[in-house]
């Protein structure tokens, strides 16, 4: 959609108006674009639900201003909270805290916690000063699929008149945020994001323990989760090649690091450097386009098993996970094709003609490792 003309500001009135209006409204934020309807409104709420194809039971994290507008809708306020809302906000982190008396059903998923946030992102910021209460806001994009980080990837979501759209550029964090419940004695950890346990420890003065079965329900911690249309894979650099070579004549996508993988059509691959920051923001984006090269299989090369890359390694994990049993890859490594997925290509699909080899898509692959 071509922003010419566009007045934000004035886009920023009228998504005010259907807010509160009881409508919903597609917003930016530092992390990824979020649909919000009015958090005080359980049929505004249910909205969302409805668009978004999300289970009832499952809370929505709401999205303020100010901290001292989130802290009206908790109670028993602890000072962890008031630290780090006082050295991350505005920013990438949620706060779990017990919901205050009038916080409705709809946006806790029925528990008495309520995940609380203030973004960054400049339009955020001014939508929710001027519509001056919460607004509830999960991702803009249908429950458990890849999160939107683009404008247009709401659009290619929900379809291009569902909802107003607040354009603010590429996700400047391109992750959820970071989730943190103080609802007891010690600060949980129960999501990973931009802001690390290294960087709740030095506020708080000490880390923050991992969830346990005791934990609140919170956006984004199922299981399977954030997962293209696609099936997924994980796989170290050296199981690639073994990877395409056992799905030799499906149509295959990597997403590698550092290095390119030879013969893979230019649709068919993202290179990207092993940097945790500028991997995580385009990470999305990356897995969206290669979803709409209509991939049987999308590769992605695991990253590095250290703590600077935990958040990127939980969304990639619950996106593997988030595959159904005929999805899954088989023993050996092939994968079948995904329900209502058309059929596999033929073999030289994934391949890049300019680089086939004399003896065809059937010859030898080789790695560049």
């Amino acid at each position: 959609m071509s922003t010419c003309g566009y007045d934000p500001l004035a886009e920023i009135a009228e998504a005010v108006r259907v807010l509160r209006d009881g409508g919903l409204v597609a917003f930016p934020t530092e992390t990824v674009y979020g649909l919000g309807a009015d958090a005080a409104s359980a049929d505004a709420v249910a909205k969302i639900f409805k668009v978004k194809g999300r289970p009832a039971e499952h809370p929505v994290i709401v999205h303020f201003a100010s901290a001292d507008a989130a802290f009206q809708w908790a109670r028993d306020i602890p000072d962890a909270a008031r630290k780090l809302a006082q050295a991350f906000w505005p920013g990438p982190l949620t706060l779990i805290l017990h919901r205050a008396a009038h916080v409705p059903d709809a946006v806790t998923g029925g528990q008495d916690t309520v995940g609380l946030r203030v973004p960054s992102h400049p339009v955020a910021r001014e939508l929710l000063a001027q519509f001056g209460g919460g607004v509830a806001a999960p991702s803009a994009n249908k429950f458990g699929r890849i999160s939107p980080t683009r404008a247009e990837h709401v659009r290619d979501d929900l379809g291009p008149d569902a909802v107003l759209v607040l354009e603010g550029g590429a996700a400047e964090v391109g992750i959820e945020s970071t989730i943190v419940d103080l609802t007891r004695d010690r600060a949980v950890l129960l999501r990973p994001g931009h802001i690390r346990p290294e960087d709740i420890e030095r506020v708080l003065g000490e880390a923050p323990l991992a969830p346990d079965a005791e934990a609140p329900r919170a956006s984004g911690t199922l299981e399977g989760h954030y997962a293209p249309r696609a099936a997924l894979k994980l796989a170290r650099r050296t199981e690639i090649i073994d990877l395409l070579v056992t799905n030799r004549g499906r149509r295959i996508a990597v997403l590698a690091l550092e290095v390119t993988v030879p013969r893979l059509a230019t649709a068919l691959l993202r290179v990207v450097p092993a940097v945790p920051a500028p991997y995580a923001q385009s990470l999305y984006a990356n897995l969206r386009e290669l979803d709409a090269a209509h991939p049987d299989l999308i590769i992605v090369e695991s990253p590095p098993d250290t703590p600077s890359w935990a958040a990127v390694r939980d969304r990639l994990t619950r996106a593997e996970k988030g595959l159904t049993k005929a999805e899954r890859p088989k023993r050996g490594g092939a994968v079948a094709a995904p329900d209502g997925q058309r059929p596999a290509p033929s073999p030289e699909a994934s391949v890049d003609p300019a680089q086939e080899p004399a003896g065809g898509a059937a010859g030898p692959v080789e790695t560049n490792s």
